[in-house]
């Protein structure tokens, strides 16, 4: 029997594209299906989160995530234009925000069609992968089309249907912190989570024990 487990999961999260792959590994590997739920950043939910944080965060985040993916040989730059528009000196969230309210509604979008994973693997690649411009050009539309999506399609539905996908996505918020934990990326599997691209062999050892066999 196919074993289920859900992704909380955002466009915003370097730790997030760290462990897109190793998810997407799983479900080729295993006989298992990940659910992706996207939801809103920190910078969304939490606007001042970044300004009341300790000094250090910011730099030690950003030299741990780039020292991660040197250890795991994942190619990562800082995302050009990062989808969250941010002044970093004084680590104010600007008020417009013209990318991740469309991006993360195109990613609900696409779980409505069960290729949430496949659409978040894409397009983090992207995103903190080096390619400059992300937003610009057929760059989207390529990496929906590689995750068997139409980008037209997905950017009609997350203007069309803003407000239903994000009652959606709101939806998905409630259900991570339901599960026991605020933060992505987690991987939850059945009611216990799992924070963070450092517990995928630990939740692998989990699933496991509940029957998880190869593909």
């Amino acid at each position: 029997m196919t074993l289920q487990a859900d992704v909380y999961w955002s466009f915003r999260s370097p730790y997030s594209y760290l462990a897109t792959r190793r998810y997407v590994e799983l479900t080729e590997k295993y006989d298992l299906q990940v659910n992706q739920r996207f939801v809103y950043p920190l910078a969304i939910r939490e606007p001042d989160f970044f300004e009341k944080n300790h000094p250090n965060w910011l730099g030690y985040t950003f030299k741990d995530i780039f020292r991660v993916a040197q250890f795991m040989d994942i190619p990562m730059a800082p995302p050009n234009p990062d989808p969250i528009v941010q002044d970093i000196a004084t680590r104010k969230i600007a008020a417009e925000q013209p990318f991740i309210f469309e991006l993360t509604r195109m990613g609900q979008a696409a779980s409505r069609r069960k290729k949430g994973l496949e659409f978040a693997n894409e397009v983090s690649q992207l995103i903190w992968g080096g390619s400059a411009g992300w937003n610009e050009g057929e760059h989207l539309a390529k990496a929906a089309g590689r995750a068997g999506l139409d980008i037209d399609e997905l950017r009609s539905e997350a203007n069309i249907q803003s407000e239903e996908l994000d009652a959606e996505i709101a939806d998905n918020q409630k259900a991570l912190e339901a599960a026991g934990h605020w933060g992505v990326p987690t991987l939850v599997f059945e009611n216990e989570p799992f924070f963070g691209q450092d517990r995928i062999e630990i939740a692998l050892w989990r699933m496991k024990q509940s029957g998880l066999r190869e593909s």
